[in-house]
């Protein structure tokens, strides 16, 4: 139609800039997730938008012209969402859902000025549940067969549960006794995606873990897989966790507390949170920083340091004795199994 109406000489209808700018906030809302957040957020991320969006975000500003929201509009929707009981932490993940949409309105439409500032609600800093040791071989002890081999891989590894469901045969080194964290399941698109952060890496195993593995290695599929062949799904491991808590007398806890107990006993033990964010996939040291209060004995070390009447070991500058080692350092960093072994008593 395009071509005929060039060829005839005929003018060509352009929609103008001034409509594009007077979008609003919903139609543009609607156009950015279709052009923006399917191409470039996976499965899990795109759900979470959409929901925000057309649960929380549209219906306010859905009227609103896009280039014509300002701050006060946004302070009225956080007094609006506080009115609802929602918490600070859930107005910040809608608030930064908005500023995105806005972002990318202002460039596509090259509005004039920029985006309203946001002032972010505060939010206290997140609680880190972890297991002691004890609890640890007391969560071990209540459970069997793969869900044991998943808790003891998890608390070794500190993989995510959608990465230990993900886990393929492929990615386990056996030579160099690691494994490569390359992807994820996501249950509800049923398929194989990248890490989160898109960040892949590698973990050492520990003798625990290779051993368990060995026994029953494979050279392709799911290395975790459930009673039918099929891969654990989410509500299928919740109620096994929640199971052998019950049995064990432990409080009720999810997966990703085993990624935490995995982190914290690192701090306690004084690795250095850099190494502590390269074993986890962390895309900031900042994420990696909330598990600092768990390592007192790392800070006292560094207190000590400064006492000229320490006896200071000269590579690291730390007292003598500290747990942190060179030859420690240097399993780490090498990916030797004996650095991540060292974490829990060998579980009966």
């Amino acid at each position: 139609m395009l071509r005929q109406k060039l060829a005839r000489g005929e003018p060509i209808e352009r929609r103008s800039d001034e409509a594009d700018k007077a979008q609003a906030f919903g139609q543009f809302a609607l156009k950015w997730f279709e052009e923006y957040v399917i191409p470039n957020n996976k499965y899990s991320e795109q759900r979470i938008k959409k929901y925000v969006l057309s649960g929380a975000l549209i219906p306010f500003f859905g009227r609103i012209p896009v280039g014509q929201i300002t701050g006060r509009h946004i302070e009225q929707y956080k007094a609006r969402r506080v009115k609802d009981g929602l918490a600070n932490k859930t107005i910040r993940n809608h608030l930064t859902v908005l500023s995105k949409c806005l972002v990318t309105a202002y460039e596509w439409l090259a509005l004039d000025s920029k985006p309203p500032k946001i002032q972010w609600p505060k939010c206290p800093p997140p609680q880190t549940d972890y297991l002691s040791s004890d609890e640890c071989k007391l969560l071990l002890s209540h459970a069997s067969g793969v869900v044991r081999e998943m808790m003891l891989m998890a608390l070794r590894t500190g993989m995510r549960q959608g990465e230990l469901k993900g886990l393929q045969w492929s990615s386990i080194d056996w030579q160099n006794m690691n494994v490569t964290v390359r992807h994820s399941r996501c249950d509800r698109a049923k398929a194989i995606v990248s890490p989160k952060s898109n960040r892949m890496r590698h973990i050492p195993l520990d003798a625990d873990v290779y051993e368990l593995l060995y026994r029953r290695r494979r050279n392709t599929g799911y290395v975790f897989s459930d009673a039918d062949g099929e891969p654990f799904n989410h509500d299928r491991l919740s109620y096994r966790m929640e199971t052998v808590c019950e049995k064990a007398g432990l409080r009720r806890i999810t997966w990703h507390v085993l990624r935490h107990t995995f982190a914290s006993h690192l701090a306690m033990r004084g690795v250095p949170l850099h190494i502590v964010q390269a074993l986890l996939g962390h895309s900031t040291i900042t994420m990696t920083m909330r598990y600092t209060h768990v390592a007192p004995s790392a800070l006292r070390s560094a207190i000590d340091a400064l006492n000229p009447r320490r006896l200071i070991a000269l590579d690291h500058g730390q007292p003598a004795g500290n747990w942190w080692t060179e030859e420690t350092k240097q399993n780490m960093t090498s990916q030797n199994p004996a650095s991540v072994s060292a974490l829990y008593p060998r579980a009966a």
